[in-house]
């Protein structure tokens, strides 16, 4: 979800919608994402996304940027049009595919700015019904797999589960989220813990992730290295020893773990410099992604650190 500046309006006109809708089709083809689910509100918008690659903020950065060019050349204004970063919740597709696509299609029956979904144009609602035809960028099959396996069926099923419930009683289903942001049960979110507990690239994609992260001592993590490699501490944390991978390992895990400073790690490190850190960092985690052994090498200290 994405909103304008201030609560500034994102679409000003039939023109800007349909404008928007084309870019939201080329972002589709250029980053491979899946829309489920869409709709367009005055100043804001819902996506229900699907990534099959790790791309999802690169993909909304450019859609963003490229619809804000347009938008302010046309109504020739300047500076920024979306109120910073878009909102990204990640979800359990077979628990909650189902009501958050529901609850994004009522969205204009709650504004009231219409009195059934099928009658708002800017969503994709009359899409899923058959009202109207689908456009290429929408993926409604996911959704309707799960209300029926002929599509007729399907279609009137979901058409009673969007149009029969009470609107003034629905929940927002993100109210649900742990942590504001992960919407499944025990097993899902433990998956989430476990599958970014240490990976900074998809903490750009839902910085969010960092409250997932336990923030775990330098000792703790010396201790383990040390179990793993078989050395003393003295010799992790002394500086200038050429080829000391205990050293760099303790580092990479440290920077990604601990939650201290890289100017701290520096001092902790025998007194580098904070940048030090981050290029012994980088180097390290470039060697993990082609190094099979030393991948290895850095989850057993992490099952050491976590008792996992």
């Amino acid at each position: 979800m994405s909103r304008g500046n201030g609560g500034e309006k994102l679409f000003k006109g039939k023109r800007d919608k349909e404008k928007f809708l084309e870019y939201l089709e080329k972002t589709v083809q250029r980053y491979s994402i899946i829309i489920h689910t869409y709709c367009l509100m005055s100043n804001h918008y819902h996506l229900l996304i699907e990534t099959t690659q790790s791309n999802l903020s690169i993909a909304i950065q450019w859609l963003n940027v490229s619809y804000a060019a347009y938008y302010n050349k046309k109504h020739r204004r300047s500076g920024h049009l979306f109120q910073g970063r878009f909102k990204a919740t990640l979800i359990d597709t077979d628990e909650y595919l189902m009501p958050l696509s529901r609850y994004i299609h009522l969205n204009p029956v709650r504004a009231n700015i219409a009195m059934k979904p099928g009658e708002y144009p800017w969503s994709s609602y009359a899409a899923f019904i058959g009202r109207t035809k689908v456009p290429d960028f929408l993926e409604t099959g996911r959704v309707l797999s799960y209300f029926g396996t002929k599509r007729r069926e399907a279609i009137k099923t979901y058409t009673a589960f969007v149009e029969e419930v009470h609107v003034e009683t629905l929940e927002n289903p993100e109210k649900q989220a742990v942590g504001g942001f992960i919407m499944g049960d025990e097993d899902f979110v433990r998956w989430v813990k476990d599958r970014f507990l240490s990976t900074r690239d998809d903490e750009k994609e839902i910085p969010q992730l960092r409250k997932l992260k336990p923030r775990v001592s330098l000792e703790t993590i010396l201790q383990a290295v040390c179990d793993e490699v078989g050395c003393r501490e003295e010799q992790i944390r002394e500086k200038g020893r050429k080829g000391n991978q205990a050293r760099e390992l303790a580092i990479y895990l440290a920077r990604d773990l601990s939650g201290v400073s890289g100017r701290d790690l520096g001092e902790f490190f025998g007194g580098v410099s904070g940048a030090a850190v981050a290029v012994r960092y980088n180097q390290v985690n470039r060697a993990v992604a082609r190094d099979k052994e030393l991948r290895g090498q850095v989850d057993r200290i992490k099952e050491r650190i976590f008792n996992i």
